[in-house]
């Protein structure tokens, strides 16, 4: 888990586990892989993770290919 400092948080939308395995069509699991792998920095609250919306758009554009 990748620590986030305070100030990256003020404006930051966060989303679930759920939310963001939504949104890569990918289990909940794997997103719990991905943040246990350091890929995906996250924020624990309590018991649960939240993930800006800024990390899990720059994780789908670092992996974009285009195809041609």
């Amino acid at each position: 888990m990748i620590p986030l400092a305070r100030e990256d948080h003020a404006n930051a939308k966060f989303l679930t586990v759920a939310e963001v395995a939504a949104v890569l069509r990918v289990s909940n699991m794997t997103v719990y892989r991905l943040i246990t792998a350091g890929q995906l920095p996250a924020v624990r609250v309590g018991k649960s993770y939240r993930l800006r919306e800024d990390d899990v758009d720059k994780y789908l554009g670092d992996r974009y290919t285009e195809a041609g």
